[in-house]
């Protein structure tokens, strides 16, 4: 839950007031570099497993790695508060 906090007092005409703001809404660092918001309002991610040990994987496999994936629907609310978008 979010609590109006008095952060600074103002005056005018000798009547003293409350400016009270609401906090400010923070972006996690951590998923603004991890997740990109395309054009049509879908969030996307790299694949994984695409580090290392890549002898034993096929070419296939990691030819369809290179693309972005999309992040899946029960995952996508938490996502999104993560970026600030709800």
């Amino acid at each position: 839950m979010a609590h109006k906090v008095p952060t600074s007092v103002g005056r005018q005409q000798g009547v003293t007031f409350l400016v009270i703001k609401m906090p400010k809404v923070k972006t996690n660092s951590s998923a603004k570099k991890r997740f990109k918001v395309t054009a049509s309002g879908q969030i996307t991610h790299q694949k994984s497993h695409k580090r290392h040990i890549l002898t034993k994987k096929s070419k296939k496999r990691k030819r369809a790695m290179r693309k972005d994936g999309v992040v899946a629907a029960p995952n996508l609310f938490f996502v999104q508060r993560l970026l600030g978008l709800k």
